[in-house]
């Protein structure tokens, strides 16, 4: 179960929006301050649901806050006091969303959805890449100078004249290349390639 940690300096609105999230199904926590907030286990997976306007941090500080220490909880910022400006700062500052009050229940379902299913693919990304570098890892230092080459277009007969090798040799080491890096074609190892930064699309 997914938990939604609220944050709003009106006990009735924390609760209200408790109860609310609750009965969509998803685990809540409630907190009447960003800073108390802060000083919570931050490690959790989850969706922060937060007022802008609060004593101490308030919610567009709280969403850079957390962009610094590099977590990735979605944000949505509710307001009583909504204006274009607030919202244009909250969605740059890095906010999923800008709903105002009184809070509409679907549209802030929504949002939170939303913000779980990007935190989500971001995270499978992370995961993902890492498990690319670890492949990468394992290349010889000759199977990642032949890689290099193979990725920025060179065809067997250059890099075996470029390397002083036979044909068969590197061919050889590009089906290693290719197992090692689970990559079934050469632009897979391009694309390979791009996301490890070995060259620039």
């Amino acid at each position: 179960m997914t938990t939604v940690f609220i944050i709003d300096d009106q006990d009735s609105v924390r609760r209200a929006l408790g109860e609310m999230l609750s009965v969509f199904g998803f685990r809540v926590e409630l907190f009447e301050s960003a800073d108390k907030f802060l000083k919570s286990d931050l490690s959790r997976a989850g969706c922060v649901v937060s007022d802008v306007r609060m004593p101490g941090i308030d919610g567009i500080d709280l969403v850079r806050e957390l962009s610094c220490r590099n977590l990735s909880l979605p944000i949505v910022l509710i307001s009583g006091h909504a204006d274009v400006p607030m919202a244009v700062a909250a969605i740059k500052a890095g906010a999923e969303d800008f709903i105002e009050k009184p809070i509409d229940d679907r549209l802030l379902v929504a949002a939170i959805n939303r913000g779980l299913s990007r935190t989500f693919e971001q995270q499978l990304a992370k995961q993902s890449l890492e498990k690319l570098g670890e492949s990468f890892s394992r290349l010889t230092p000759r199977q990642i100078e032949i890689f290099d080459l193979v990725t920025n277009g060179f065809t067997s007969q250059a890099i075996a004249a470029k390397l002083n090798l036979s044909i068969r040799t590197v061919e050889s080491y590009r089906a290693q290349i290719m197992e090692k890096m689970q990559a079934e074609s050469v632009a897979v190892l391009v694309r390979q390639a791009i996301r490890l930064g070995r060259i620039t699309p």
